[in-house]
């Protein structure tokens, strides 16, 4: 059985319920979300590994028309965030709409609507969003011998919470932004942990701290006392895109915080001398904490420089011949963020896929509509995360303008839209011309948010209240149009 709907959505994170409660509220109810897992949360239900947490403040990594009083701190935990995602589903009466444990295998446009086909049954839609973000995938390096190693090998994304580590032989391999989390957490019960550094990242000072029962009292009374906390906290987060887009000479001034912080907590100069970036500050995604220095600095600690060669049954050897003797692996390598997987789902006109659309690079108009893919939004699309602030205000921003975008077909009576071609290229364009003297491209690193060719795909090169203003209103002037 086929069920056929005026709209698919994929995914249940902060894009697919926010994206689901829009539609809802504009009179929309002929939708279905689709969500491979039994609830929703996205890479907040996903990521459960120790000491996970957002590095956005709380009252702003939040949906603007569900604000929450009652985060217990200032930088929230993994499972309050869940939850927060789990209540805002069900009070506002979307979680109906959701078929949980289907997996999307392919999505094709068939010239006329979209065929969605998932492990548990085909549906139809005249119109297909995406919400599928770029967290969604592990990635994996590929190490020699990794097959034959005999102990647990998981990645964090993917945490094996079967595992005991107490007393254990750990290797990390990779120190981004989970690994800085999660490594403080499990140095104290493991025997040995060797932590395989490629790159060091820079490490800023976390302002964390608990709200109080009385804050928390206030903004449940006073809507407006938690609205202004969050408008000052945005506007804050605002001026830092001087120093990564504008002005790249700011960050050195932010980096010498960072050399600070690690003075203080790394006294052994050997060390120091390991983790210390040799980029400028923003070049890589800057991490927040005050306990990673800390737990590396400690005795059971091991910071490996040295590349891996290979992976034994017992441990890792690096490059320059050492065995390191370990029996856990654990992967902080982050995510396929260039290489979507949603790349080799979908195909638009002509079965051209994704990855085929985008053999130069992923490009978007607005990060949300691809020429040669009619009726098809993607929410998180290129060119639209972020350095400084909350993703939570650029998903709002694009479902603002999809949901324009499906009134002003409905208004005018057209049967599909999709976005021109020289509206997309000039728009990327634009993109590309901005990036060239942001920190990102000049501040002499490589990083997740460099595609294959060197090109930042990811990340968008202005003020977020820029984007919203372009995502204001749907323009059908860009589109090439079908009327009913």
């Amino acid at each position: 059985m086929v069920e056929q709907h005026r709209i698919v959505v994929i995914g249940t994170g902060f894009a697919g319920i926010g994206m689901a409660v829009r539609l809802k509220q504009a009179g929309f109810e002929d939708f279905v979300v689709l969500e491979r897992a039994g609830d929703v949360g996205g890479t907040w239900r996903d990521n459960t590994y120790p000491g996970c947490r957002c590095d956005v403040p709380s009252h702003l990594y939040s949906f603007s028309f569900a604000p929450n009083p009652d985060w217990s701190s200032t930088f929230s935990p993994q499972p309050e965030i869940e939850d927060y995602l789990r209540k805002v589903t069900d009070a506002f009466g979307v979680r109906d709409h959701i078929r949980f444990g289907r997996t999307v295998e392919s999505a094709d446009w068939d010239g006329d609507r979209w065929r969605i086909r998932t492990g548990e049954g085909e549906f139809t839609a005249d119109v297909l969003v995406s919400g599928m973000g770029p967290l969604a995938e592990p990635a994996y390096p590929k190490l020699p011998g990794i097959e034959s190693f005999e102990g647990p090998v998981f990645h964090s994304a993917e945490w094996d919470h079967d595992v005991d580590l107490a007393g254990r032989k750990v290797a990390v391999i990779g120190t981004g932004a989970s690994a800085i989390q999660f490594v403080p957490a499990i140095q104290p019960e493991v025997e040995e942990l060797h932590l395989f550094q490629r790159t060091p990242p820079w490490v800023m000072p976390r302002p964390d701290r608990k709200i109080t029962p009385l804050e928390r009292s206030v903004f449940r009374r006073f809507p407006l006392a938690q609205k202004a906390v969050r408008a000052g906290i945005y506007w804050g987060r605002e001026s830092m895109v001087l120093g990564f887009t504008k002005l790249p000479a700011i960050m050195k001034q932010a980096q010498k915080v960072a050399e600070r912080h690690l003075a203080q907590q790394v006294r052994d100069p050997l060390l120091r001398a390991k983790v210390t970036p040799d980029f400028t500050l923003g070049c890589k995604r800057v991490l927040l904490s005050d306990d990673y220095y800390p737990a590396v600095a400690r005795p059971n600690v091991e910071v490996v420089t040295d590349g891996i060669a290979e992976v034994t049954p017992t441990g890792i050897v690096t490059t320059d011949g050492v065995k390191h003797e370990v029996d856990t692996i654990i992967y902080g390598t982050g995510f396929r963020v260039t290489d979507l997987p949603v790349m080799d789902l979908v195909h638009g006109r002509d079965g051209v896929s994704l990855r085929d659309a985008w053999s130069d690079g992923m490009e978007a108009h607005l990060g949300t509509a691809i020429s040669g893919f009619p009726n098809f939004f993607m929410l998180i699309g290129p060119n639209t995360g972020l350095g400084h602030s909350s993703m939570v205000f650029m998903i709002e921003s694009q479902i603002a303008y999809i949901v324009d975008a499906l009134k002003t077909m409905d208004a005018n009576g057209l049967k599909a839209v999709e976005v021109r071609r020289d509206v997309q290229r000039a728009f990327v364009d634009g993109v590309r011309a901005s990036m060239r003297n942001t920190i990102w491209t000049r501040g002499g690193c490589t990083s997740w948010y460099l595609d294959a060719q060197g090109r930042n795909t990811t990340l968008w090169p202005s003020f977020t209240f820029r984007f919203r203003q372009l995502t204001r209103r749907f323009d059908p002037g860009q589109y090439e149009t079908v009327a009913m």
